[in-house]
């Protein structure tokens, strides 16, 4: 784990939508999840680096499906050239969206990765970052992901927690981890131009 981090010229907030964060469909420990992605985006704005907020379009009757309340982002946007929001469909933020171009255009070099869930959508963004040759930055305590059940003869329920550090893992050596978000940097985007 790195805790002497360079500055990141952007923050992917990724599916911090109502349903996952609320209720009780909330990932363990929501409120420390909430509480280190809100200093994170209240710091990258300051700093004048591009806010991302991806927004899952779950399928019809699922906790996500676009338009219900569950599918609404949890944090408030202040949507302008240096924040927006995103939509998508895939759990890889790349995929059939504008997020590379966005990130091209604003002469982005590093990012910082949050969000949910670990294993699934945050994994797949930062490993898509990483092969477009972002410098990617994981803070371990701002993602988060659902517990996994036991499976009968495959093997015992496994701790969020745990699924959370071996989706980490599963980045391998190019990205580099730290144990807080606090420890994330935010460096103003280039002046090459408007996002």
């Amino acid at each position: 784990m790195n805790n002497d981090l360079l500055p990141v010229e952007a923050l992917i907030v990724v599916d911090i939508q109502s349903a996952f964060v609320t209720g009780d469909g909330a990932v363990p420990d929501a409120v420390r999840l909430v509480d280190r992605t809100t200093d994170l985006i209240a710091r990258a704005r300051r700093s004048g680096a591009l806010v991302v907020h991806l927004q899952n379009d779950g399928p019809a009757g699922a906790e996500d499906e676009p338009h219900t309340p569950g599918w609404e982002l949890h944090h408030p946007v202040e949507s302008g050239p240096t924040e927006v929001v995103i939509r998508k469909s895939d759990d890889d933020g790349f995929v059939r969206t504008p997020l590379g171009s966005l990130l091209t255009d604003a002469g982005v070099e590093a990012l910082a990765v949050c969000g949910l869930m670990s294993e699934m959508c945050v994994q797949a963004t930062a490993r898509t970052a990483l092969a477009r040759g972002y410098r990617v930055v994981l803070p371990h305590d701002a993602h988060a992901t659902h517990n996994i059940p036991a499976a009968p003869g495959i093997s015992d329920a496994v701790p969020a927690a745990v699924v959370s550090r071996v989706a980490e893992w599963g980045l391998g050596s190019d990205v580099e981890i730290t144990a807080r978000a606090a420890d994330v940097h935010f460096a103003a985007l280039p002046p090459s131009g408007p996002c």
